[in-house]
């Protein structure tokens, strides 16, 4: 990636950091999405502990959209194992598209409410 692409990305991810933020009530879910995989994780901010994580490492391999379909799935199954069930989605930056919203319609479907 170029450099003014990878700015870019961090100065969205901080305007975004500005207003999203996790609580005990409702956690912050972060997304992070590599050239081959795409991870997941909930957050407490008010402590700064990841309660929950999932990622796309370990599934066996087919299209990286359904892969992150797959791993939103996992992640709400996860998050209701630990009694969460509202989050607050964090696109890290990420245009909310592709695999991001792939990954946020699974979380949606396996029954997180952001």
């Amino acid at each position: 990636m170029t450099t003014k692409k990878v700015e870019r990305r961090i100065k969205i991810k901080y305007r975004i950091r500005k207003n999203v933020n996790g609580t005990a009530e409702r956690p912050r879910m972060s997304v992070f999405r590599s050239n081959k995989q795409i991870y997941v994780q909930i957050i407490n901010d008010l402590t700064g502990t990841t309660l929950v994580v999932a990622s796309s490492k370990g599934l066996e391999p087919m299209p990286k959209k359904e892969q992150a379909a797959k791993v939103g799935e996992l992640i709400a199954q996860k998050a209701q194992e630990k009694g969460i069930e509202k989050v607050v989605f964090d696109r890290n930056g990420y245009l909310y598209h592709g695999r991001v919203k792939e990954l946020a319609d699974g979380a949606r479907k396996g029954g997180l409410k952001f």
